[in-house]
């Protein structure tokens, strides 16, 4: 099915929101906390990253990937002049591992071969993702406690 990508919007939030807390679930289900405090702890962490992101990369192109209309997934992406930064991609859990990050990705990488720049991200260290990176030719540039730093130089 087509995907479709458009520009967030302030109404988007909940949704973001979700998205976000599907990424740490298990996560957070590790410290055995009662329903209302892992929600509580989500909420707060999402709404620190939502700072970051608007301090940080306010200039970043924020969308949100739909399919049949309806919101599946988040893409930010920060293009600058000597290269871009994917800031964020995440998908809700059923359309993970169907392909759809590496369709957007192999999007953005013809799009930074186009334009000769390297396309730059960061993933956890434990995020599974890392793999699919390591296949489309991203590379280590760096690491510290809790992330790589990886990079897709051009063709």
């Amino acid at each position: 099915m087509p995907l479709q990508l458009r520009a967030f919007r302030n109404d988007d939030q909940e949704f973001l929101f979700r998205l976000y807390a599907s990424t740490r679930l298990q996560e957070i289900a590790a410290f055995g906390w009662p329903q209302a405090q892992q929600e509580a702890f989500l909420r707060m962490q999402f709404n620190a990253q939502k700072r970051w992101y608007e301090m940080s990369y306010s200039q970043a192109d924020h969308q949100i990937i739909e399919q049949e209309g309806a919101p599946i997934g988040r893409l930010m992406v920060l293009r600058e002049t000597a290269s871009v930064h994917l800031v964020d991609i995440a998908l809700l859990p059923g359309f993970r591992g169907q392909g759809i990050g590496g369709e957007l990705l192999g999007k953005l990488i013809t799009e930074c071969d186009q334009q000769k720049l390297p396309l730059r991200l960061q993933v956890q260290r434990m995020n599974p993702a890392q793999r699919l990176y390591e296949r489309l030719g991203f590379k280590k540039t760096s690491e510290d406690q809790m992330y790589f730093q990886m990079e897709k130089l051009p063709d």
